[in-house]
């Protein structure tokens, strides 16, 4: 990738986004389109932690590995991870993916059932099949939480207790953002890496601000700029744009990283 501009939109393990392009050549810049408010700084969390310990769900849906380990963190810190742990023996629980799966193994927990495309939509066919009216579902979600579980499985008569391990705040350095996508208008990116979905929507917002955004997705459609998303999610806001992205066929960082050295010719080896 030597002689190519990655643009970096990530915040959370951005640096290792960074160096793995780093290393096959290219150059990295950085400019982290939302910032994350971590789980050991979330009030929110603690308070419905307690909320659901005091009225323990019937199922419990995980939707990713690093969500689970923060929630753990989160409880441990307030004293409440040896009472949270004891409850969750006695629950049913689903989870999103062998990555979320691992996670829920590695705290000495059975899931019952695991999604093997890794997606809210599998999800949420599983339980409205088995039916969930009149069941408390507590749903870990990730970052915003717009995945849809929570609307679907309300609308099918469930209490839905929903829980966020970390959210989304406005990006660590705004300036950078508007700086990025105005570089990549004028043509100075050869790669755009995405790796959620918020990002990509608040990438694409500060375009619209800049009044840039027929010029961006112009050199997308012309192949001129690399779009890279993790997954079918976070493409979603941009192919609402009318931008094709790269998609890995798993929705990993490391197959991101993959996928788009394989795209300029590399033998996509990353360790």
């Amino acid at each position: 990738m030597a002689g190519r501009t990655v643009l970096v939109t990530a915040h959370r393990r951005s640096e290792e986004l960074a160096e793995a392009f780093a290393r096959r050549g290219a150059t990295v810049r950085r400019a982290a389109a939302m910032s994350i408010v971590d789980h050991a700084d979330d009030e929110q969390l603690v308070a419905d932690t307690r909320s659901l310990l005091g009225d323990p769900p019937d199922t419990l849906v995980v939707t990713t590995g690093q969500g689970l380990r923060g929630w753990f963190d989160a409880a441990d810190a307030a004293g409440l991870g040896e009472e949270l742990q004891t409850m969750l023996t006695g629950v049913r629980i689903v989870v999103r993916g062998p990555k979320a799966n691992g996670a829920v193994v590695a705290r000495g927990l059975t899931p019952a059932w695991v999604a093997g495309s890794e997606t809210a939509a599998e999800i949420i066919e599983h339980l409205l099949e088995r039916g969930v009216a009149g069941a408390r579902i507590a749903v870990q979600h990730h970052g915003n939480g717009s995945d849809g579980i929570d609307d679907a499985l309300t609308a099918a008569g469930a209490d839905v207790a929903p829980f966020v391990v970390y959210r989304w705040g406005p990006a660590p350095d705004p300036e950078a953002v508007t700086d990025s996508v105005r570089a990549v208008a004028e043509g100075e990116i050869d790669t755009i890496v995405f790796t959620s979905a918020p990002a990509a929507s608040a990438w694409l917002a500060a375009a619209d601000a800049a009044g840039v955004t027929g010029a961006v997705v112009a050199r997308g459609r012309a192949h001129e700029v690399v779009f890279a998303a993790v997954g079918p999610v976070t493409a979603a806001p941009l192919e609402e744009k009318g931008v094709a992205p790269l998609v890995p066929d798993r929705s990993r960082m490391g197959a991101l990283i993959r996928a788009v050295i394989a795209h300029y010719g590399g033998d996509a080896i990353t360790r």
